[in-house]
């Protein structure tokens, strides 16, 4: 079943082009977006979440033309996890994650419901988060800062997440915990998690399908095991280097240079 389609979508804006885009996304799997800057991920991630229009093309979210929902009908669809360093309100834990209820409510500001409150307390306990619930959010750590806004996220009740870089700023201990949590979030609520990632080992490790980009077009899609060669890499991001797969985590390692005996060696005769 495919949870997104994107129909031959293209989009220009200054020197940057996507170009005739047309991929499927499964659903209820988590699939990660990977190539080089520069390649379009996130714009790809945007046009998807309605952030930005395709100038050409058609975007289709359960099977339903993107042009075609209502923005409230849209938000409890699909819910999106830019990446973002923004300052926000003194606002605390709970009051942000609360944000999440707003496609349910008739006005931005209305008091949270029963059913609000359960869904709240939910994502806050899916997140581990709700130790922090009366903590103003600016006091807490990165990682923790991610793992609330993901929660914001889920309290929105949808049935696709999108995230752009969700491990980015974070140090290498929050970067696996949040991708742990992520892993079963979907393992336990069928959740189709769909996340732009730079990490290529933390994209194999934890993803169920893969979608590789380079220079706004589509390079290749499908099983990460499978893509993960040493051709995809020089195809993709041209490294000359190999894969080793050790317990279902890939290793990637840098062929050496044949010359690299022989810079060593002038190098120290120059010292």
């Amino acid at each position: 079943m495919t949870a997104i389609q994107t129909d031959h979508i293209s989009f220009k804006i200054d020197h940057f082009q996507l170009h005739d885009l047309s991929l499927s996304i499964p659903s209820g799997k988590i699939t990660s977006i990977v190539g080089p800057n520069g390649s379009g991920k996130s714009t790809l991630l945007k046009i998807i979440s309605k952030l930005l229009a395709a100038d050409d093309g058609s975007v289709y979210v359960q099977n339903v033309n993107t042009k075609k929902y209502k923005t409230k009908e849209f938000a409890k669809t699909i819910a999106m996890l830019p990446q973002s360093k923004d300052a926000l309100p003194n606002l605390t834990v709970k009051e942000l994650v609360s944000f999440g209820r707003s496609p349910y409510k008739q006005f931005l500001y209305n008091r949270s419901n029963g059913e609000d409150e359960r869904i709240i307390n939910e994502a806050m306990e899916m997140t581990n988060t709700t130790k922090h619930k009366e903590h103003l959010f600016y006091h807490l750590s990165g990682g923790e800062q991610q793992k609330v806004r993901l929660a914001m996220a889920l309290a929105q009740k949808t049935d696709i997440l999108l995230l752009d870089e969700p491990t980015t700023y974070l140090d290498i201990a929050h970067q696996f915990e949040l991708m742990e949590l992520l892993q079963q979030i979907n393992e336990d609520h069928q959740m189709t998690i769909i996340m732009v990632l730079h990490d290529l080992q933390q994209a194999a490790s934890y993803s169920h399908y893969m979608v590789a980009m380079k220079n706004g077009s589509l390079v290749d899609t499908g099983f990460p095991k499978k893509m993960l060669t040493t051709a995809f890499l020089l195809n993709v991001y041209d490294i000359n280097a190999r894969i080793i797969f050790e317990e279902g985590y890939p290793l990637i390692i840098p062929k050496i240079r044949r010359n690299k005996d022989v810079y060593c060696h002038k190098h120290n005769e120059n010292k």
